[in-house]
């Protein structure tokens, strides 16, 4: 009778934690236990791994096998153990060596026949078992491209329990087996549309840049067919390539969506438009058992896109009042809590009202006034107040489109370097800081002396606060968004005019 260890990762959010897989022989009477608070789908994975033996040709002993997964009181969920499982057994059996499989961290679900199909979550996984110190692990073939992103470890892809069995020294011949691939989901926004299709709405094409600089979120409304979808298409355009960590917070998030990754790290910014039937648990993360995360996670670091927003759940909406302050969603559960990041741009568009023509002009509006604020209220004001740039968007007339003829658009690639260099000028002044773009930057510093506007300058934005026109947070993000102005036109400060311009962008309004 033997024992022997090998080990695993239980993921929690994008923070992983390792886990001991031991395999005992007993003679008692023939059976397989499984403990360690494993789910139902973990619990399942005595079945699986012993079928999968079988079928491989390194069939599992017929004395009593108790496997324990430590620490016992962590919550593990999902088919990922079940390559640690096999092979923990096959050691505790003498079939393989004991001391190889306890070097190795192993990933991977077990189909019937012995193939290792792909594991979600890859991605997080390996760099939890890099960042505790592990050199080296095991991977089902179709996440192996994956798991080779993670630097400075070594990775062993293998397509089939034999496959391990024989790498970990057991002595059973070579059988090729066709191996399980991972399917890669395409982005919701494959093809960066460019900017230069706009026609027309120069504002609400300087407010998408504006946006891009800063970071800031953007609320559209106006009547069908004004553009508000197709502007908001435009704007991960404008956003620039991913940083480093960025990159790999952003891909970690993908795999543990299980979209697949491929062989490269994402660098260009999400995007997530959700229906609006959407739950709050799809929108913000959740889910019975396994916690997974929202759209608002996936869209971190990128955009979150909420077409017909009064159409949404207003419980939903309001979900996001929080991540839109502090970047982060945390989901508690009796057991355990995961956290996920979520520093997205949020962009809602938005019809006047329940027929769409409000203020249209073309068209006359059949909603009675007490229709019209009702289907707006459906957006709560403390969400609203959280968006930095609100603007009306026109429909574009003929003479318009006649005259876009012959003029030179911007293109995502000039706006894109323009943003670029704002967000540098932003970077360089908040080097001193915990920020980095102006949509971070609290109001008190902004007030506080080094960087406080002359009265000269916010006297208009003054005039609005005291008139009750915006409240102190809208004050406060109307500095945010001069100051963006002034980085975007390459300026030191914002002066009179940026203040002006920007509390436009914010309400409507002039000073």
């Amino acid at each position: 009778m033997g024992i022997a260890r090998t080990h695993a990762v239980a993921l929690l959010g994008l923070t992983g934690a390792l886990v001991e897989v031991e395999a005992d022989i007993s003679a008692q009477l023939p059976g397989m236990i499984l403990i360690g608070l494993p789910d139902a789908a973990l619990s399942q994975a005595t079945q699986r791994v012993r079928a999968a033996a079988a079928n491989s040709g390194c069939p599992l002993t017929v004395h009593r096998l108790t496997i324990n997964l430590s620490p016992a009181a962590l919550p593990k969920h999902g088919a990922g153990f079940d390559l640690a499982i096999a092979l923990a057994c096959l050691a505790a059996d003498s079939t393989i060596s004991q001391v190889s499989v306890g070097k190795v961290v192993h990933f991977g679900e077990l189909a019937l026949d012995g193939r290792l199909r792909p594991t979600p979550g890859i991605l997080p996984g390996v760099m939890t078992a890099a960042r505790l110190g592990h050199t080296t692990v095991m991977v089902p073939i179709g996440n192996e491209a994956e798991a080779r992103l993670v630097p400075d470890i070594r990775v062993i892809g293998v397509a089939s329990l034999r496959d391990a069995a024989i790498w970990h020294g057991a002595n059973l011949p070579t059988i090729p087996v066709e191996p399980i691939l991972a399917t890669t989901v395409p982005s919701s926004l494959a093809a960066e549309p460019d900017l230069a299709d706009v026609i027309g709405n120069d504002d609400a094409i300087l407010a998408l840049q504006i946006a891009a600089a800063g970071g800031h979120h953007v609320f559209l409304l106006g009547p069908p067919g004004a553009g508000k979808t197709m502007l908001a298409a435009r704007l991960p355009g404008l956003l620039p390539d991913l940083d480093p960590a960025s990159s790999l917070e952003v891909s970690s998030l993908r795999s543990l969506s299980g979209l697949g990754l491929g062989d490269a790290l994402i660098t260009r910014p999400p995007w997530e438009a959700p229906h609006h039937t959407a739950t709050a648990a799809a929108m913000v993360g959740g889910g019975n058992g396994q916690i997974r995360p929202g759209a608002a996670s996936q869209a971190s670091h990128g955009v979150l896109f909420l077409d017909e927003a009064p159409e949404f759940a207003s419980p939903v909406l309001d979900a996001l009042r929080q991540p839109l302050e502090s970047g982060w969603i945390s989901i508690h559960r009796a057991n355990a809590v995961a956290h996920f990041p979520a520093s997205f741009q949020l962009v809602m568009a938005a019809n006047p009202c329940p027929c769409g023509q409000y203020g249209a002009g073309d068209l006359s509006c059949t909603c009675p006034p007490n229709a019209r604020r009702r289907y707006l209220a459906r957006i709560s004001g403390p969400l609203l107040d959280r968006i930095d740039i609100q603007l009306n968007v026109k429909r574009i007339t003929a003479a318009q489109l006649r005259l876009a003829a012959g003029t030179q658009r911007v293109t995502s690639i000039s706006a894109r370097d323009r943003v670029v260099a704002a967000r540098a000028a932003a970077a360089e002044r908040l080097g001193s800081t915990p920020w980095t773009v102006n949509s971070q930057v609290p109001g008190p510093w902004l007030r506080g002396a080094p960087v406080r506007l002359a009265p000269a300058c916010t006297a208009g934005l003054d005039r609005a606060l005291e008139r009750g026109g915006i409240t102190m947070r809208g004050y406060d993000r109307v500095l945010r968004i001069a100051w963006t102005l002034a980085d975007y036109d390459g300026l030191t400060s914002p002066g009179a005019d940026q203040v002006g311009q920007a509390l436009y962008l914010r309400k409507g309004m002039t000073s």
